[in-house]
């Protein structure tokens, strides 16, 4: 019965799901890098940390606050169609708050905490920013601005902020509510989830019916018109140039003969002038030749 007992027990044991998760705490790590950044070996950052330093048009600190935020997938399960989020949304603060942030990420990916629009000549680049890989937790403090002013929060990750890690920070009022906050304020772009993929689809297809289809007008080619040959071509222009040269003396070579005579001296002069080409020609190759053959004199 005990041995039963024992095993029951080492069952359960084995079995039961871990609810304790190991939070690497960052803060202690961190070496300071100069103008509020830091940083430590393991890749926790604070950007634009401000722990005394006050800004312009605050007297003295209004108030001191702490904030504890938790990011990471579970967060997200209460949005539709968002895959991360903050706890929190929305934070409401007096001017001239001394605020620290700690930012716990509760994923086994990274997260950040990054808060745009401070002023850059006491906040580097213009923003404060809490960054870590978890299961892990960073801490932070800057001192706020006076004014009413909205802040966007949000994690700048590749797609962590469209996918829902944002929120928005007041301060005083604010002024105005920023777009797109999940459960705050509504999306730009609206996800619907009624319709199925058939019917999503048959829409899509019946809007691109509907559609005017749009067609370039492209100017009619033009019909080149057939090219006459000309009435006096270039050979003509030729043949009447030396006829008109050498008429006065064909005139007076051929005067007396017969129409047979006079062929048969034309057909003599072409004779005449194919030997002359061809004796041309030959002595031609033969000087090539015999330069081919020449022996270079020695250097």
């Amino acid at each position: 019965m005990v041995k039963l007992l024992s095993a029951g027990v080492l069952i359960f044991l084995f079995s039961a799901p871990v609810s304790a998760v190991e939070y690497e705490d960052h803060d202690g790590m961190l070496m300071d890098h100069g103008d509020g950044h830091l940083m430590d070996m393991a890749g926790g950052m604070v950007m634009g940390q401000n722990s005394s330093t006050l800004p312009g048009g605050c007297d003295s600190i209004a108030e001191t606050k702490e904030i504890t935020v938790h990011a990471g997938h579970k967060y997200a399960e209460k949005f539709p169609g968002r895959m991360f989020a903050f706890d929190t949304q929305e934070f409401n603060f007096k001017p001239c708050t001394k605020l620290t942030v700690h930012f716990i990420n509760d994923d086994n990916v990274r997260h950040q905490w990054m808060m745009h629009g401070l002023p850059k000549y006491l906040y580097p680049k213009g923003m404060f920013h809490l960054e870590i890989s978890g299961p892990a937790k960073i801490s932070g403090t800057l001192i706020l601005p006076p004014g009413d002013k909205t802040y966007l929060v949000h994690c700048d990750i590749a797609q962590h902020m469209e996918k829902g890690m944002k929120a928005q920070l007041k301060v005083g009022k604010g002024d105005g509510d920023l777009p797109s906050i999940p459960g705050v304020t509504a999306y730009v772009i609206a996800d619907d989830y009624k319709g199925s993929l058939s019917t999503v689809m048959a829409d899509v297809s019946a809007a691109a019916e509907a559609a005017p289809t749009v067609v370039a007008n492209k100017p009619a080619p033009v019909s080149q018109p057939p090219k006459e040959d000309s009435v006096i071509s270039g050979v003509t222009v030729i043949g009447l140039v030396i006829g008109l040269l050498f008429a006065p003396f064909l005139a007076k070579k051929f005067k007396g003969m017969s129409v047979s005579e006079a062929i048969a001296t034309i057909f003599d002069w072409v004779r005449a002038g194919i030997e002359l080409v061809v004796k041309l020609l030959s002595r031609l190759v033969k000087l090539v030749i015999s330069n081919k053959n020449k022996i270079l004199p020695g250097r």
